[in-house]
């Protein structure tokens, strides 16, 4: 008999606590775990950071390129576009602004001496909208620049798109590179519980079990906000975009919202959404059946929240403080990122890596967030199921499709 494999998500919670563990065992010699165990943290870092700039670049490309089917729906994709991308803003923002009201990591501080990210001057808001746009792509791809790589690929991928069969070639290289891609953050991804072992245990040897304390903070601010955003954002927008009764979409949506819940995978949970919208909430079978799987794609408002609360946290944690400009970035970047990040493994880490990245933040932060990550991630993904099914609701309504049935 096969024996059954841990899921990645128990497994990282293991490597947590573990690393808590033999963090307390080693209090006494805290520079044991910092020139022994640290490595393995490190290791795991530079390997996420080695796929952050190919990984993103491609997977927008193509995921622009795909919108292909747009063709086939007339209005259809574009509105759905839209709406997600609209719906992200809001999360990310509504999670900065939650996590700006509660403060998950005041009052914890690491010490900050290996970091050399406080003494820049953070540049404007219409600074940072201006340079979004890449004067010169190629410096971008090499220094890292996620917001202006976003902006080229997204760009890039139009052209393409927009030049059909002559673009084939070009499409089909950056396929072939975001599936390489797409593999080989799933190998780095199985890495994760060694990675957060190493990142925790030198942090808890040096400052014991206060470290835990906040991340209670975090657990309540990124639910808060989901509600919040389940609660406004989709009752207001079903309300008045899609002409329906608020109490009636939930009602109709949530079988597929517990499943998500349950379950923390938004793809497992698309037949459940697909038969909430089509039968309790008669949204015609066309508009579903290209809604929800584009929604399940590219759709990340729950992990829109989540790098909002968490990109917040991790700052106060390291005592750094995030400029007005910088919290903008985080808004644009985990906006459009929510594309380039499309059937990845471990999304939401790779994610929460990009922002943290945009801003100047160390990545080590992540190990902070990682040991909690499943209960997280059932309550954002919840979050973006039920903002795939309000997408459905609203775009449904003005599209005569019906005759397609």
């Amino acid at each position: 008999m096969q024996k059954k494999k841990l899921n990645l998500s128990v497994q990282i919670l293991i490597g947590l606590v573990l690393g808590i563990v033999a963090g307390l065992l080693l209090q006494k010699n805290p520079e044991i775990a910092t020139k022994y165990i640290r490595p393995l943290g490190t290791v795991f870092l530079n390997a996420i950071k080695m796929i952050i700039v190919p990984l993103v670049f491609s997977s927008l490309v193509v995921g622009v390129c795909n919108l292909n089917d747009i063709n086939k729906l007339g209005s259809l994709g574009g509105k759905t576009f839209l709406y997600y991308m609209f719906t992200t803003l809001l999360a990310v923002s509504l999670g900065l602004v939650f996590a700006n009201i509660l403060n998950p990591g005041l009052g914890f501080a690491l010490p900050t001496e290996e970091l050399i990210v406080e003494a820049k001057e953070a540049p404007s808001f219409i600074e940072t909208l201006v340079n979004i746009i890449p004067s010169n792509p190629l410096q971008s791809l090499v220094g890292g620049n996620m917001l202006q790589i976003i902006v080229f690929a997204l760009v890039l991928g139009a052209g393409i798109l927009v030049i059909g069969e002559r673009g084939r070639a070009l499409y089909q290289v950056f396929d072939g590179l975001a599936e390489t891609m797409y593999k080989i953050t799933g190998w780095i991804m199985r890495l994760a519980p060694i990675g957060v072992f190493g990142l925790m245990t030198p942090v808890v040897a040096s400052q014991g079990m206060d470290v835990l304390q906040p991340l209670l903070k975090v657990i309540i601010a990124v639910y808060l906000a989901s509600i919040a955003h389940m609660l406004i954002t989709y009752s207001l927008t079903v309300r008045f975009l899609g002409r329906r009764s608020p109490l009636e979409f939930f009602k109709g949506a949530f079988p597929a919202w517990v499943t998500a819940f349950t379950t923390a995978s938004s793809s497992g949970t698309l037949p459940v959404s697909i038969a909430c919208a089509e039968e309790n909430l008669k949204v015609p079978k066309p508009v579903a059946s290209f809604v929800l799987p584009l929604g399940a794609t590219i759709n990340m408002d729950g992990t829109a929240i989540y790098q909002g609360v968490c990109v917040l946290f991790i700052a106060q944690v390291y005592g750094l403080d995030l400029s007005f400009a910088q919290q903008i970035t985080v808004v644009l970047t985990a906006t459009l990122a929510s594309i380039g990040t499309a059937g990845v493994p471990g999304a939401g880490l790779i994610m929460l890596s990009m922002v943290l990245h945009s801003v100047g933040l160390p990545l080590e932060g992540i190990a902070l967030v990682a040991g909690i990550d499943r209960i997280l991630d059932m309550m954002r993904t919840s979050v973006n199921v039920l903002g795939d099914i309000s997408a459905s609701v609203i775009v449904s309504r003005g599209v005569d499709v019906q005759q397609q049935e």
